[in-house]
């Protein structure tokens, strides 16, 4: 098994904020207390396999992280009642992503956000991401 000592996705059970909401033969899915602040109900589905990022999954692994998806779903509907969710992977340091241990991002999104409405792309679209046009040779 691909594990790396200091990364906390390989060791969730190391930090008490961590809790393990659900896990099956290669997956968990994972919320933090420190994260239920703003993100309420946010959680992250990790293989337990270290891997850098989605790329890396094994076919098992892809397939365990849609049967966790379905699971979160189904717990978050019930507890918190969202009315949307944004889902997603962030791959690389330009995509923001700070653990490199792949790990695909469950959030709630609630239609009294003061965001309510606007996704991953929104951010993606403003004037101010555009590159600039480079030249062709």
């Amino acid at each position: 098994m691909s594990y790396e000592e200091s990364c906390p996705f390989c060791n969730p059970e190391r930090d008490k904020e961590q809790n393990i909401i659900f896990e099956n033969e290669t997956c968990y899915f994972l919320q933090h207390n420190h994260h239920q602040d703003v993100l309420e109900g946010s959680g992250v589905i990790v293989p337990k396999k270290h891997h850098a990022d989605a790329f890396e999954l094994t076919e098992e692994e892809w397939k365990d992280t849609y049967e966790l998806l379905q699971k979160a779903k189904t717990y978050l509907d019930k507890r918190f009642s969202p009315n949307g969710y944004t889902l997603g992977w962030n791959v690389g340091e330009v995509s923001n992503q700070s653990i490199f241990h792949s790990h695909f991002h469950v959030i709630p999104r609630y239609n009294d956000e003061p965001l309510a409405g606007k996704g991953v792309r929104y951010w993606l679209k403003q004037p101010e991401n555009k590159r600039e046009k480079r030249k062709k040779i």
